[in-house]
């Protein structure tokens, strides 16, 4: 049997716009935002982190926001032969908004890197950040491109597919990746000069990259942390010798969880 609470209910076009302000409410009425951040430990070889989480009684709405693992700089193995470096990328954005229900579960992974220091000419990609559950299929933000060492000096391309995207991309309302780093010493074989430089990138809308330079260097290895999302440092020689050296990893991805 209905009775007056179960159908006497105020409507939006019984409340005049701007007839209730936040001067008039008590403290603690109206709905809050609450966020939470996932996010791995800011180490070389980072594992990322992932675990499953479940939503709040009376929660009704998410706002979920990704950035993807930067890309593991390369390692260089010059061999009497000239090379030029790129650095590597940071990981791409991804946001979605959803609506869910109290007690729901996500399975949440803010992404780690393929742990291990290359010495090879290429690094490797990032991983991808990801959640998935209730009103979200497919939903993730790439991880960053990889630093390469190489001797195409005719080669000088930064952008590749992953860096151009559109609304709806992975299966979010907006992502964005940023720019690659390009290729070093654009003119001549860098061997015949004394510095050299590369620089990594860092994770869409919030990071900042790594800066690598050396002068009058046989090998400098990828040594320094990566910030979060942020590509790893590039191994690079100023020299045409026989020197190998391996590049750092990447930052992790991250996962910002915002919920009222």
């Amino acid at each position: 049997m209905a009775n007056y609470r179960s159908y006497k209910k105020v409507t939006a076009a019984q409340v005049p716009d701007g007839s209730i302000t936040v001067e008039k409410l008590a403290t603690g009425v109206g709905p809050s935002w609450n966020v939470k951040t996932i996010y791995g430990d800011p180490t070389a070889m980072t594992s990322g982190c992932c675990c499953l989480w479940t939503v709040p009684s009376g929660v009704g709405k998410i706002t979920w926001e990704l950035w993807g693992a930067g890309g593991n700089g390369n390692g260089a193995c010059s061999c009497n032969r000239c090379h030029h470096f790129k650095g590597a990328g940071g990981g791409s954005y991804n946001t979605k908004t959803i609506t869910t229900t109290g007690s729901c579960q996500y399975s949440v992974c803010a992404a780690g890197v393929y742990r291990c220091c290359s010495r090879e000419c290429t690094g490797c990609y990032g991983c991808s950040s990801y959640v998935n559950g209730y009103n979200l299929s497919n939903f993730c933000a790439v991880g960053g491109m990889r630093g390469e060492a190489n001797t195409d000096w005719s080669n000088l391309c930064a952008s590749t597919y992953h860096t151009c995207m559109q609304p709806g991309t992975y299966n979010g309302d907006f992502a964005v990746s940023p720019h690659n780093p390009g290729f070093s010493g654009q003119w001549n074989c860098h061997c015949g000069l004394s510095n050299t430089q590369t620089c990594s990138g860092g994770a869409a809308l919030i990071g900042i990259g790594n800066k690598t330079y050396s002068s009058h260097c046989w090998m400098r290895c990828g040594c320094w942390i990566a910030p979060y999302g942020g590509g790893g440092q590039s191994a690079m020689t100023s020299y045409c010798e026989r020197c190998c050296g391996q590049g750092g990893t990447g930052g992790s991805g991250i996962v910002r969880i915002t919920y009222m």
